[in-house]
């Protein structure tokens, strides 16, 4: 029995050892770099310590011969992207103003900004949850790269140059990169094989495109457009409905806590049932978030459907189809709120009924673009518009500290600048 006791003890010692001369060859840069992919995986879902040292085949406590703690390693993975994105682009920004062309300098730092994100998913999972969901100061990021040789102003000094695009214009440009980068990662299963040079060059060129022209609606169509008739005429036949209760307090739930944390438990509170009774309606949580998201997407592409049929001019059907979906998020703001968090967050609702198209808003519309497309690009564009507008439709809704604030948004105007965006590009705002 001792001879075994002291095999065990001489075993555990020995495990110890390794755990040790692991933890010591161990960089910091080697952690920050792990937890870059183990929380990017799960898009920041979980960011626990223990996680961390699972993959890295440590102990949790190993970790704090490094980092004091889980902030500490947070504060080091913001340092480390702030120095491996401007090592990247340092040399587009400082380029850009002295090229005598304006364009050339302002989509030379859209490819080296698009190019970095496309080679790096990790980073960019890293700034659309932190950076862009303002988990993370944006003015003490651009302080940060400002230091490293990246003024990020620079680019919305040109922009301002050629054109007259203010704040929401060029947030929209932003969201642009932001939705095609992840459209490009989630299609080319970019987690563990980092895609071929030619892949980024194409999608660098392909964002620099749309920014550029948008969807080449014609200069004369997409300017004429009476908007105020345009919204009248959808405010006076286009009414919401009122909300089914229970799947309003779903809608609620997901808006307060998000679509992973939302409880089945929170649900049940709102509506003042037991648990056990959304049994009866719900499979689980999984099920109940999933039938929530789907049925609104199919109010909004119905409402979508109405406006269009409000007019048979192809630019106007567009606007009429864009108002009608605001008029319904406006009405819903919970809805709004809960869809937003697809902005950012992975979520998968499940196979949809293949005999309803769930995404089909404005494939159909008689625009050169879209009829020259195939399905796949017809059902991006229509997501890119639909992500455009839910990021519009958001902005009086955040406070500084990141939070969902209910506010009623009654102002048009960013509306007709995202149409022009949408239609036109950058080129819809030339001075």
């Amino acid at each position: 029995m001792f001879r075994f006791l002291k095999c065990c003890c001489f075993s555990r010692l020995f495990l110890l050892y390794l755990s040790y001369r692991t933890v010591v060859n161990m960089t910091k840069i080697e952690i920050v770099e792990a937890a870059f992919k183990v929380w990017g995986r799960d898009f920041y879902r979980k960011t626990s310590l223990s996680q961390l040292a699972k993959e890295l085949g440590v102990s949790k406590p190993a970790l704090y011969r490094h980092f004091l703690n889980k902030k500490a390693l947070n504060a080091a993975m913001t340092e480390y992207f702030c120095d491996d994105f401007a090592d990247s682009v340092r040399a587009d920004f400082e380029h850009a103003p002295q090229n005598a062309d304006t364009d050339e300098g302002i989509f030379a730092i859209m490819r080296g900004i698009s190019g970095y994100f496309a080679r790096n998913v990790y980073a960019l999972l890293f700034c659309i949850i932190n950076i862009y969901d303002r988990n993370l100061d944006g003015r003490s990021i651009s302080e940060r790269l400002k230091a490293r040789g990246v003024e990020i102003k620079t680019l919305r000094l040109l922009i301002e140059k050629k054109y007259d695009a203010r704040q929401p214009t060029l947030q929209l440009i932003f969201a642009t990169l932001i939705f095609y980068m992840s459209h490009f990662h989630r299609t080319n299963d970019t987690f563990e094989k980092p895609p071929c040079e030619e892949l980024v060059q194409c999608i660098a060129a392909a964002i620099n495109e749309v920014i550029k022209n948008g969807l080449k609606v014609g200069v004369k169509e997409a300017c004429s457009l009476d908007f105020k008739k345009l919204e009248s005429m959808v405010e006076a036949s286009i009414h919401s409905t009122t909300p089914e209760p229970l799947f309003k307090a779903v809608a609620e739930a997901v808006a307060e806590a998000g679509p992973w944390d939302a409880s089945m438990e929170m649900v049940a509170k709102r509506i003042g049932l037991s648990k056990s009774t959304l049994y009866g309606h719900f499979k689980n949580k999984k099920d109940m978030v999933r039938r929530l998201f789907m049925g609104e997407f199919r109010r909004i592409i119905e409402f979508a459907r109405q406006g269009i049929r409000l007019s048979e001019n192809t630019a106007e059907q567009l606007y009429l189809g864009i108002y009608s979906i605001v008029i319904y998020l406006r009405s819903r703001p919970e809805i709004l709120i809960a869809i937003g968090w697809m902005r950012t967050r992975k979520l998968e609702p499940g196979k949809h009924d293949k005999k309803f198209e769930t995404f089909r808003l404005f494939e159909d519309l008689e625009i050169e673009r879209l009829q020259n497309s195939g399905e796949d690009e017809k059902q991006r564009i229509s997501h890119w518009i639909l992500f455009l507008l839910i990021n519009i439709l958001l902005r009086p809704y955040i406070s500084n500290n990141g939070r969902h604030d209910a506010e009623t948004n009654a102002q048009n105007d960013d509306i007709h600048i995202l149409y022009r965006l949408i239609t036109l590009g950058l080129g819809g705002f030339i001075r």
